[in-house]
This record gives C-alpha cells, structure tokens and sequence, in this order.
C-alpha cells in the first residue's frame, strides 16, 4: 500500500482501513504466539501500512 493511495481516499475509508489493518496485526500475533506464522515479515509490513494510514489521518485533519 502506497501513500499516495490513501490520500485519496476520505477519512471514513481511512478508518475502515485501519480497523482492518488492526485486526490483522492482532491475528498475526495470534499466529506467532502459536508458531503457526510462517512468514515473520508480513508483521513489519502490516505495522508499516498501519503507521501510513495514521500518518495520512492526521496530516488530512491538520489541513
């Protein structure tokens, strides 16, 4: 996921985003704690994209 791409989606969607993204971290977790997560990566990668849309949200509500 891109920055650009979020910037043209509203806040609503952004939040949606978000949630999403949150509830699959917390799988992920889930996955690890059970050593049933192969790939260790896709957890840096979901962390990244959530910071992203964070950074997105606050930067449309500062303008």
């Amino acid at each position: 996921m891109k920055a650009t791409e979020l910037r043209g989606k509203d806040q609503e969607a952004l939040q949606k985003e978000l949630n999403e993204l949150l509830k699959a971290q917390f799988g992920m977790r889930m996955q690890i704690a059970t050593q049933q997560l192969s790939n260790t990566a896709q957890l840096k990668k979901v962390r990244r994209d959530i910071a992203r849309v964070k950074t997105v949200m606050n930067s449309k509500e500062a303008k």
